[in-house]
């Protein structure tokens, strides 16, 4: 008898329809899987063989023919696992074939016919959704994930036995609810750090609050222990809430990597990577011989935070080039190419020199001469180009640190950016791709960054007399542009274009000599 079903396989984010086609005839005995398997797919006939038998079914005595079209798509995972023993079995008339018509299977099955979670089940429910089925059947533990997609039925199985009496009708199984949007905006506000735990470091904090409201990179340099990871980690909490549609794009990366995290089937803070320093280009960027979302793709619509700098090889920083100026990362291999997202704010910190106390105020440099600007020259001028604000960050007096008040919350600085950012969209209105300040192009400058007679003086004074390069000019229009935003005005003044110039230190060519 022939019976067909369907599953899913991920192709970069996203999930393709995979037809679960089972022919049982004479002629034969075993189990022939065909249509571009996997290891993990081929070696689903034990699990379910065994799954079979401790779940009290018999596995047919005759030969058994597999198909998983599109045949020349390869097919990964154990996520057939749970297809294929439901073709089986309404194959075998255990199961009207009717059941299975409009839903889709996904699940590895356990040798007790346990049905195990699988990744990427919210790229399979949105497949399902736009194939026009009406139910995606998942293991339990996934239905969370899944039911975030709205017109699917989603429904969690705990076992082979379980997904046999549903589908017969003997057991009733009512689909998941997903996580009301209250709740969701509720998690969204609960962070467990706060900028009110920084003490000092306002000159710091005023450059992460103009990165976060213009989208723009930060380079934070300082001497160990100046606070510079701490800064860091609280960048999220002060970017604007993450939208219903963010949300979505990013647990789908987050879903397809089989990362752990997600709340309520979506996520509902703005991710926060810090991949160390020995993370290899693979990881970072992704791919592999199964190719999966790196470290850029997981902080999508969030936060890359690369901890000393220097120490990451010269390699695996060269690959950010791609991904910083296009949002977007292409990885190219002999037999696929697949293209993921990674638009996110990269937070970098490094000490200033191989001791790590050059302009210390009170430790003094040991670094032979030369060795501060050997140190710098480990990142590239392109990498560099890319980054708009270079702030160093000094050490809090111990005195400072006793005795300041509490700094100003998340919260309320969270405010401020979110009117910029509205500032932002309502400007770039219309223009695709184009959301912050910090994406636009030099001929956008000309249109969106105007400059009175007083700023444009004394920009291309600081310009000759701080000995800056000609490309500090594009950044710190940028960052002026992003900084009259939070003041709430639309011309860019001397004072905007003053403040924007104290955050571009590695551009003055007397730092580090």
């Amino acid at each position: 008898m022939f019976v067909r079903t369907y599953s899913g396989a991920i192709v970069g984010i996203d999930a393709v329809t995979v037809a679960v086609e089972v022919n049982i005839a004479g002629g034969g005995l075993g189990l022939y899987l065909v249509g571009l398997p996997d290891n993990a797919v081929k070696e689903s006939e034990q699990r379910i063989r065994a799954a079979f038998e401790n779940s009290g079914e018999r596995f047919p005595g005759r030969k058994v023919v597999v198909n998983l079209a599109p045949a020349d798509l390869r097919k990964e995972g154990a996520g057939f696992d749970l297809p294929i023993a439901v073709g089986i079995l309404a194959a075998m008339q255990r199961i009207a074939p009717e059941r299975l018509q409009g839903a889709m299977f996904a699940g590895e099955l356990s040798l007790d016919g346990t049905v195990m979670p699988v990744r990427g089940v919210l790229p399979l429910a949105l497949r399902a959704r736009a194939e026009g089925l009406a139910r995606i059947v998942l293991p339990r533990a996934n239905v969370a994930e899944a039911a975030v997609v709205e017109g699917i039925e989603v429904i969690g199985v705990e076992s082979l036995r379980q997904t046999l009496a549903y589908l017969a009708g003997e057991e009733e199984i009512a689909p998941a609810e997903p996580l009301p949007v209250r709740e969701f905006d509720r998690e969204a506000g609960r962070f467990d750090e706060d900028f009110a735990d920084v003490r000092g470091q306002a000159h710091a904090k005023r450059a992460l609050e103009i990165a976060a409201a213009g989208g723009h990179n930060v380079l934070l340099i300082g001497s160990p222990g100046s606070g510079k990871t701490m800064l860091a980690r609280r960048m999220p909490t002060i970017l604007p809430p993450l939208s219903r549609e963010e949300a979505l794009e990013t647990t789908k990366i987050h879903s397809v990597a089989g990362k752990e995290g997600v709340s309520g089937g979506l996520l509902t803070h703005r991710p926060f990577r810090a991949p160390h320093h020995l993370t290899s280009q693979v990881a970072l960027i992704g791919g592999g011989q199964s190719p999966r979302p790196g470290e850029v793709s997981l902080a999508h619509n969030g936060v890359l935070f690369l901890d000393e700098l220097p120490e990451f090889g010269r390699s695996v920083l060269e690959v950010l080039r791609q991904p910083l100026e296009e949002k977007r990362i292409v990885v190219s291999r002999a037999k696929y190419s697949v293209e993921y997202p990674a638009n996110f704010t990269l937070v970098a910190a490094m000490n200033p020199c191989p001791c790590g106390y050059y302009n210390h105020p009170t430790k003094e440099c040991t670094c032979a001469p030369g060795a501060v600007h050997r140190y710098m020259g480990r990142i590239s001028g392109p990498l560099l180009d890319r980054i708009d604000l270079h702030i160093e960050v000094t050490p809090v007096a111990p005195g400072e640190l006793a005795s300041a008040a509490p700094g100003e919350r998340s919260a309320v600085i969270r405010e401020r950016v979110i009117r910029a950012r509205s500032l932002q969209r309502e400007r770039f209105r219309g223009i695709e791709g184009l959301y912050t300040n910090a994406m636009m192009t030099s001929a956008m400058l000309r249109a969106f960054c105007p400059l009175d007679a007083a700023a444009e003086a004394l920009l291309l004074r600081a310009m000759e007399r701080l000995g800056l390069s000609a490309r500090a000019y594009d950044r710190i229009l940028k960052v002026a542009r992003t900084i009259a935003d939070l003041a709430g005005e639309e011309r860019i003044s001397a004072a905007h274009v003053a403040e924007a110039i104290n955050y571009r230190s590695l551009d003055r060519e007397s730092w580090g000599r």
